[in-house]
C-alpha cells in the first residue's frame, strides 16, 4: 500500500464505535484497543485503530485494526494443528466473532531475544542487575538484543484496568494455586510449540520473532488460544537481515518503534503525552503492513466503504 494511500486515510481510523449490542441481547465492554459485546456462546470483537503502549492509549494507526484482525487470524490457520482457537468467523475486516472463552488469570510472555525499553522488559531488568528475573537463571554477559540460551517463559498476571500486575513465576503460580499444575504445565508446553512454530515461519520470510504474547481461556473445559497472537502489537519483530548486519539497532517492524520513539522523547508512561505527528503514524501503519504482507505472502487490502457504516451493517445482521 503507497504512503498517500495511508495519509488518506488518517481522518477515518476507527477509534470507537457506539456497538448495537443492547438491542441484540449483547453485554458490551470495551478494552484499550477493542471493542466488544458477548452473550451465551459467542463475542464479538471489533479491533479499533488504537495503539497502546506503556499501558495508556497513546493515539491512533491507520488501518492498525484490519491488519491485527487479518493477521491473527492467518496466524490461527497456521498453529491451529498445536491448539484450538477461539474464532468462530471473519465477517469485516476488522471484526471476528469468536467462542465466550473464559480467559484465564495469567498471561504468557515468551521471549527468545533480550531487549526491551519499558521498565518490565527483561533486558532492563537484567541491566539493572537482575539475574534470576521471573525465577529463571540467566547468564553473566548478555548484551542487548543477545539471542537466549533457549526461549524462556516470563508469565505476568492479566492486566486489568488498564495496568499490569504483578510478575510471576512458575513456583509462585502453583503456590498460590492461580492454576493447576496439570494445566500450567499445558500452557508451558503450548505457548513454547507456538512460539517455535512462529519463529520459523518468520524466519522463511526473512523476520525475527522476538517475544510474543499469548493468551489462553478455556471453552467446554479445554485449553484454547484467544485473543490475538503474532500481530506487531502482541510481538516484536526484527528483519533478520538487519539483526545479522547491526544487532544492536536491528529494523522493528512492530509496535516496539513506536515505543522507542515515545522513549526518545522523554515519555515512559508518565507526564505528557507526545503528538504523534501523520508522518510518524504512516510509518508505523508501514511497518505493520510489511509486516502482514511479508508473513503471508499477500497484499494487504483494506476493506471499502467507510469502517464505522461496515461495522454497524455486520453487527446489526446478526
Amino acid at each position: 500500500m503507497n504512503r498517500a494511500t495511508l495519509l488518506e486515510a488518517l481522518p477515518f481510523v476507527l477509534e470507537t464505535i457506539q456497538l448495537p449490542c443492547k438491542q441484540h441481547g449483547f453485554k458490551q465492554q470495551s478494552g484499550k484497543v477493542r471493542e466488544m459485546c458477548s452473550k451465551d456462546n459467542e463475542r464479538i470483537i471489533v479491533t479499533t485503530d488504537r495503539v497502546s503502549a506503556f499501558d495508556v492509549v497513546l493515539g491512533t494507526i491507520p488501518m492498525k485494526g484490519q491488519v491485527l484482525t487479518q493477521l491473527s487470524n492467518w496466524w490461527f490457520e497456521q498453529t491451529k494443528d498445536i491448539i484450538s482457537n477461539h474464532l468462530l468467523s471473519n465477517p469485516d475486516p476488522n471484526v471476528m466473532i469468536v467462542k465466550n472463552a473464559r480467559p484465564l488469570p495469567v498471561e504468557v510472555i515468551v521471549r527468545g531475544y533480550i531487549t526491551g525499553v519499558t521498565k518490565t522488559s527483561l533486558w532492563k531488568l537484567y541491566e539493572a542487575g537482575e539475574r534470576n528475573p521471573y525465577g529463571i537463571l540467566l547468564p553473566d554477559g548478555l548484551q542487548k538484543n543477545d539471542a537466549l540460551p533457549e526461549p524462556i517463559i516470563t508469565p505476568t498476571t492479566k492486566a486489568e484496568a488498564g495496568g499490569h500486575d504483578e510478575r510471576l513465576t512458575r513456583q509462585e503460580i502453583l503456590k498460590r494455586n492461580i492454576l493447576p499444575e496439570s494445566l500450567w504445565t499445558q500452557i508451558e508446553h503450548t505457548a513454547l510449540a507456538l512460539f517455535k512454530r512462529g519463529q520459523d515461519l518468520a524466519c522463511k520470510a526473512d523476520l525475527l520473532l522476538v517475544d510474543t504474547k499469548y493468551e489462553f481461556g478455556l471453552v467446554d473445559n479445554q485449553l484454547t488460544l484467544i485473543d490475538e497472537i503474532h500481530t506487531p502489537d502482541s510481538s516484536r519483530y526484527w528483519t533478520l537481515s538487519s539483526y545479522e548486519q547491526n544487532p544492536d539497532r536491528p529494523e522493528s517492524l512492530d509496535k516496539e518503534f513506536l515505543r522507542e520513539w515515545f522513549a526518545s522523547q522523554g515519555y515512559r508512561g508518565e507526564g505528557k503525552i507526545p503528538i504523534m505527528r501523520d508522518e510518524f503514524r504512516v510509518q508505523v501503519a508501514e511497518r505493520y503492513i510489511r509486516v502482514y504482507e511479508t508473513l503471508t505472502g499477500q497484499t494487504f487490502i483494506p476493506g471499502s466503504a467507510p469502517v464505522d457504516v461496515r461495522i454497524l451493517g455486520v453487527l446489526e445482521s446478526l
